[in-house]
């Protein structure tokens, strides 16, 4: 079911994700990586009627909503999109020994939705890590903060979309051992060596899943993203 959530999809995800997993959604700026967490889990979401979380730290719910639906994509009723917009601004007016612990609440805010929809609650979106890490002090145990975060939400049964920024050409990791911690790596790219820009996917990494590892042709159509054969094999470009 998962691996049909995008048209194209299949082309790369030979068997499917199961759960759970925690992925890496990587990638240059303008690379569509929100648009795809969105995509795949609003598809997802409406075909199965299980329940998901999207948290985007860099902009609002309603300004996420209005790019979603420029992009053609439906809202989703079975998704609770949240921000941490007045977390932010009071952040901003308070002493650093007070400020919020932003790790900590995403935890108690994951377990409150496993509380309320059981089982049903299957796909947590984190938008960005970039933009968390960001909100907190830098410390000599981010590493082990992460390594236990990661491990909380295979222990809720998440399939986990983690949103990094990411150049093109990097290693996928900021910290130095996020693309040794999670389960999976998408890498979403811009192809800049043609006649024209080119979005593509990549599966880099995914554990239990057979998947292609080649470069596939990302293209957005009038109702969202779609996937089409590898980048090499396109007689378009």
């Amino acid at each position: 079911m998962f691996r049909n959530s995008i048209p194209g999809l299949d082309r790369v995800l030979v068997t499917d994700i199961e759960s759970p997993k925690v992925i890496l959604v990587t990638g240059p700026p303008g690379a569509m990586k929100s648009t795809f967490c969105y995509s795949l889990m609003s598809y997802y979401l409406k075909k199965t009627r299980e329940f998901g979380l999207y948290t985007t730290l860099e902009e609002t719910v309603h300004s996420h909503l209005k790019n979603m639906e420029n992009m053609g994509l439906d809202i989703s009723l079975n998704m609770q999109i949240s921000d941490f917009t007045d977390l932010r601004e009071i952040d901003q007016v308070m002493e650093d020994s007070d400020q919020t612990d932003y790790l900590g609440f995403i935890e108690k805010m994951i377990s409150h939705y496993k509380k309320i929809h059981g089982k049903r609650f299957t796909l947590f979106a984190l938008d960005s890590l970039g933009a968390l890490y960001s909100l907190m002090p830098s410390s000599g145990d981010m590493r082990k903060r992460m390594f236990y975060f990661f491990k909380m939400l295979r222990d809720q049964n998440l399939i986990s979309l983690i949103v990094m920024e990411r150049s093109q050409g990097e290693e996928s990791q900021l910290l130095g051992n996020e693309g040794f911690l999670v389960d999976g790596i998408i890498m979403l790219g811009l192809d800049r060596s043609k006649r024209k820009i080119v979005r593509y996917l990549q599966v880099e990494k995914m554990r239990a899943c057979q998947h292609s590892m080649e470069k596939h042709l990302l293209e957005v159509g009038n109702s969202g993203l779609m996937v089409l054969g590898p980048i090499f094999a396109s007689s378009s470009m």
